[in-house]
């Protein structure tokens, strides 16, 4: 989309998707009070899907026919990758701090993984196997805020188990693109998926706003919508998918590392959220259970969330 291929522009990328990834975690958290989740899911997903539509509409006028055949599988796909991965996210940032999103959600290749192993019957070795057991012990440690003595006195927070949920969800969702071929290109699949997570948000919104206590839209809303919407969802996966034309995929898929580092900035420097050591344990068993396990080539064939690439990692979604 107008950029050149330029390996030392790519490596700057590298850097700052993951930058972008966190803003959908600073749209999630100043969300509250102003726009429900649901609703700014809808906004976000709208917007990607009507400015990915409109580029690719020449393709999806041409496979319109596959489109209305494979509906019931966009709309699987959307629920889990839209509304489960979006909404449900931006519910549990009303109790689960950003670095705790951050760090539940860059378990989503180890799930993937294990799904693969599983659905899939890729065998997986040693080393994949730690991995997992290395990230799941990571996630447990944030949930519990390091406090494995004391599990009687730990304060649950029920945005946690959400996010675990939401990230559950991106698993399924990826797996189910490679389930599921298509003749689609990344952009224009992405665009059906997103407007099909879009129908099935609308009853959600319609709930939302049958609510006494619903607050009122405001311009503060508005940007919200616009910042999730553009910067971690359209800017973020036009530059993720570019990056990997110039650099492969492995380079690139080094910014799902960098995603808790801004995730702190932004906890820290923007929320004003405490950042404790548990945080840090769990960035430390996570970060290299994800990279044992994506050292399977067949495994990363697995890692997309924009289909027919090898993998784009959401933190967020």
């Amino acid at each position: 989309m107008g950029l050149t291929a330029s390996p030392r522009l790519a490596v700057f990328a590298i850097w700052l998707i993951p930058a972008l990834w966190s803003l959908n975690y600073l749209g999630a958290r100043l969300s509250p009070g102003v726009v429900q989740p649901h609703t700014l899911a809808l906004g976000r997903w709208l917007i990607v899907a009507g400015v990915l539509g409109f580029f690719c509409r020449k393709e999806l006028w041409l496979h319109r026919s596959q489109i209305r055949q494979q509906w019931r599988q966009y709309l699987a796909l959307g629920f889990a990758g839209m509304v489960a991965c979006g909404a449900w996210v931006y519910a549990a940032a009303r109790t689960s701090p950003a670095m705790n999103i951050a760090l539940i959600y860059a378990c989503s290749p180890v799930l993937i993984s294990a799904g693969a192993a599983f659905w899939l019957h890729e065998r997986l070795r040693w080393w994949q196997m730690t991995g997992i057991a290395l990230a799941i012990a990571g996630v447990g440690h944030v949930v519990v805020k390091g406090q494995w003595l004391t599990l009687s006195q730990v304060q649950w927070v029920s945005g946690d188990f959400l996010v675990l949920l939401a990230a559950i969800c991106w698993a399924v969702f990826a797996l189910l693109q490679k389930h599921w071929p298509s003749p689609l290109s990344a952009f224009a699949r992405l665009a059906v998926m997103s407007l099909a997570g879009c129908v099935l948000l609308l009853p959600f919104v319609a709930w939302e706003y049958s609510q006494p206590d619903k607050p009122k839209w405001s311009w503060l809303a508005t940007e919200l919508v616009l910042l999730v919407g553009l910067l971690p969802g359209i800017f973020a996966y036009t530059l993720y998918g570019w990056a990997q034309t110039v650099l492969g995929a492995s380079r690139v898929g080094m910014a799902m590392y960098l995603a808790p580092l801004w995730a702190a900035v932004v906890s820290r420097v923007f929320l004003a959220e405490p950042l404790g050591w548990h945080h840090l344990v769990g960035a430390l068993l996570i970060l290299p259970g994800v990279a044992l396990v994506q050292r399977s080539e067949k495994v990363d064939n697995h890692q997309s969330a924009i289909p027919d690439t090898t993998w784009l990692k959401p933190p967020s979604t």
